[in-house]
């Protein structure tokens, strides 16, 4: 099924600057047959939902393996099944 979702990824409790571990979420997310569109807040996704929830888990098992503490992730998750949700489809 496709679908397209907002990832924000909030590592807390560590460090002031979470650059390093934002860059780390956006190379995992490019690993994967996803068109992505990062922004201030987040990272736009369009892709399987089967997908995009692997790769969630996979971004929190890697950083915790690096080293973050803590993670909270925020997901946006949206299926359509009168056609296919793109995120072309969502640019005004």
């Amino acid at each position: 099924m496709k679908a397209t979702a907002e990832l924000q990824v909030i590592p807390l409790g560590q460090w002031v600057s979470v650059r390093k571990e934002i860059r780390r979420v956006v190379d995992l997310l490019q690993g994967h047959d996803f068109i992505i569109e990062t922004h201030a807040s987040g990272t736009n996704i369009e892709g399987n939902l089967e997908d995009i929830l692997a790769a969630v888990k996979q971004i929190h098992e890697v950083l915790h393996a690096e080293g973050s503490v803590r993670l909270v992730s925020l997901l946006k998750l949206e299926t359509r099944i009168d056609k296919t949700p793109t995120l072309a489809g969502k640019r005004l």
